[in-house]
């Protein structure tokens, strides 16, 4: 088989070759049922003790508390835009308002979103530097009876992320952690909700991630469809529609795998090393350009440019033939972009600065 190459993709995204491993290993006959995961019913007994397992191995990663629900949903973050405030405005007198940080694309996606169920009110925005930074806490101007306040707390495209929890009183937190989540640890208890899909660092696209405190069931609007009231979902424990099975299945050994090597706290160690790698040489160059300040970059999604644009292809054309792959950035902004997430070893970061200083010197 030809070498696996390093896949910097922003999601889907790469997985731990354990996992994959396992899976092959598995697809056929799971632990002598002689079936694959993807045959499974999702009401026998084998998928059933999959999906305990997943949960219970998620909930203990996280430290997440017995107050909180974990669904397994459908249709991505995306969704979850329309499903979180159809959760939540019924628990303000209508029509409710929902604060909301902008910090970049996925932000103004959830804020599309939302005006169509509630009043939006932007308390702090980025926007006025081409989202390269978190709003300072303290310039938010939040509303006085919010329904919620949104963050997204890694933005994919613009390589910014919250690397703090914010304060924001006895109004509900809810965050889109779609890309960072599980790669830092967090206090699940200083939020309402948490969701992310799961194409980024827990395993393939179709299974979406809900951590739900047990106050915010309850709350959905008459018209929200009953597969996504996530009341429902949590009584039918995550099987009120056929679940996504499969994704489940690599989620719940993605799962199993960041415990093999130490929970959260260790790949955390791990995401830190591997981002100081690459942003500790873009800081050294003038060649390539990182726009976000020190305080506000992701871990998990850099992004940057050349000084000189007209040799974007050939960066990318040599990168490639280098087994280095997906590093091109989003059409919004161009450029190019690394996602490291947790499936990416040390070993392709250390690879992808070495064939940029060696593109530096061909070319700078």
């Amino acid at each position: 088989m030809k070498r696996r190459v390093f896949n910097f993709s922003a999601g889907p995204a790469a997985l731990s070759k354990e996992v994959i491993q396992q899976a092959a290993d598995e697809m056929m006959d799971w632990r002598g049922s002689g079936m694959s995961v993807m045959e499974m019913s999702h009401r026998g007994k084998e998928f059933t003790e999959i999906l305990a397992n997943a949960k219970a191995d998620l909930r203990e990663l996280m430290s997440i508390p017995d107050n909180y629900k974990i669904l397994f949903m459908q249709g991505g973050a995306i969704a979850e835009n329309a499903i979180v405030p159809m959760n939540l405005i019924g628990r303000k007198p209508q029509p409710a308002t929902i604060d909301f940080i902008n910090t970049g694309h996925w932000s103004v996606q959830s804020i599309e979103e939302a005006h169509k169920y509630a009043k939006v009110n932007i308390a702090a925005s980025s926007e006025d530097a081409g989202f390269t930074y978190v709003p300072a806490r303290d310039t938010w101007k939040l509303s006085q009876d919010a329904a919620y306040v949104h963050i997204c707390t890694n933005e994919t495209i613009g390589g910014v992320e919250f690397n703090y929890t914010p304060e924001v009183g006895d109004v509900p937190l809810v965050a889109d952690m779609s890309s960072n989540i599980l790669s830092r640890q967090i206090d699940v208890s200083k939020y309402a909700v948490i969701y992310a899909g799961a194409q980024k660092n827990i395993g393939p696209a179709g299974v979406t991630i809900v951590i739900v405190r047990d106050d915010m069931l309850g709350h959905a609007v008459p018209a929200c469809p009953s597969a996504f009231d996530w009341k429902q979902v949590a009584e039918h424990d995550s099987m009120y529609n056929t679940p996504p099975t499969y994704p489940i299945y690599i989620a719940g050994l993605t799962f199993q795998w960041l415990k093999r090597i130490g929970g959260i706290a260790e790949i955390e160690k791990v995401n830190v090393a591997k981002a100081k790698l690459v942003y500790d040489y873009l800081d050294s160059t003038g060649f390539y350009i990182n726009r976000v300040p020190v305080a506000d970059r992701s871990r998990m999604n850099v992004p940057f440019v050349l000084r000189d644009e007209s040799l974007n292809a050939k960066f990318l054309a040599e990168a490639d033939a280098n087994g280095l792959v997906q590093l091109k950035g989003h059409s919004s902004v161009g450029g190019m972009r690394a996602s490291i997430y947790n499936a990416m070893p040390l070993e392709g970061v250390q690879d992808l600065v070495a064939f940029m200083k060696d593109f530096e010197k061909k070319y700078g």
